[in-house]
């Protein structure tokens, strides 16, 4: 006995070093993958962060917005999309708060209500009036909770395999987010999480496109490095959390939303289930379209379908809005 306390002493000693080993290491990464894609736009100061925002197109033609999915940034629009659509639209793609290089101040503000409001703040400060919403994977999510914020300045709403329900049992690539302590969510990013996150990057990009192979330029060109920090563990463990929190009562409201909308669902999606995301939404209004031998990835993948749901919504919201007027 008389030796365990100088035992438990070194034991912490080495728990202690360990923990600062990695890190160092963590941040190591963080940084290098900020070298690796640096900040493309602008930041606008928002109550409770700031967003991160690119703008392309003429600002006197049709805005659209887009936004991003768990543990994205906006390169994922930025990758193929945003160039399809600068000829007829004004285009924002922005970092949801806390992602890639937006900020948010606590975890209370992954809260899918919060993010919406966040992000109007950010349109407001642009100026921008009625846009039609685009939203992949929880970014879709993000999309209806703004609709039902302010339902009269949404001009259209387009889904790209998104999500609009409880997820009964989520994919096992989501299991090292599901961390509903806000302490232990910040040691894991700090230490252990960024270093597994890089070794295991290879299958979680499998996981997510599948059945589709992932471009060899992801990690790049579509910003899929800035996951590599302790940061974007701590905002996609939040958001994975606040979204299984929110989703009963979102879903229970949307027959509140009028504006014209859209789905774009792919057959083999391997994260979202086509069936119990996308079929839901018809009865609300929205039209439905699901694209055979597609994975989860869309906007990487088929980027010129996601363009052509978009359009299809901004032509609804043109008519409808000839109608009224």
């Amino acid at each position: 006995m008389a030796t365990l306390g100088p035992t438990l002493v070194l034991i912490g000693l080495f728990a202690g070093l360990l923990a600062f080993a990695l890190c160092l290491w963590s941040l190591r990464i963080a940084r290098g993958a900020e070298r690796l894609v640096p900040r493309p736009g602008r930041m606008i100061d928002v109550p409770g962060g700031a967003l991160h925002v690119v703008e392309a197109g003429a600002k006197d033609k049709p805005p659209v917005v887009l936004i991003h999915g768990l543990s994205g940034q906006l390169q994922h629009y930025t990758y193929a999309m945003t160039d399809l659509l600068t000829g007829d639209h004004h285009v924002i793609a922005l970092d949801r708060p806390g992602c890639g290089y937006s900020t948010r101040e606590t975890d209370d503000l992954a809260a899918l209500a919060e993010q919406a409001r966040m992000i109007w703040s950010a349109l407001d400060t642009l100026g921008v009036e009625r846009p039609v919403l685009c939203g992949h994977s929880l970014g879709g999510a993000v999309v209806l909770a703004m609709a039902l914020e302010r339902p009269d300045d949404v001009a259209g709403l387009a889904l790209l395999t998104p999500l609009t329900h409880p997820v009964r049992k989520p994919h096992p690539a989501f299991a090292g987010l599901a961390v509903r302590s806000r302490l232990f969510r910040r040691l894991l990013a700090y230490t252990v999480a960024v270093p597994l996150a890089q070794r295991q990057a290879r299958a979680t990009l499998d996981a997510v496109f599948a059945p589709e192979p992932w471009p060899n330029d992801f990690v790049v060109r579509a910003g899929g490095a800035l996951g590599l920090r302790p940061k974007g563990y701590v905002a996609a463990s939040g958001d994975f959390m606040a979204s299984g929190d929110d989703m009963v009562g979102l879903a229970a409201r949307y027959g509140e939303i009028t504006a014209p909308g859209a789905v774009l669902l792919a057959e083999d999606d391997a994260l979202l289930s086509p069936g119990e995301q996308g079929g839901p939404m018809a009865a609300h209004g929205f039209s439905v379209e699901t694209l055979k031998g597609r994975g989860h990835m869309l906007p990487i993948t088929a980027p010129e379908a996601c363009v052509a749901c978009i359009r299809s919504v901004a032509a609804k919201a043109e008519s409808a809005q000839g109608a009224r007027a």
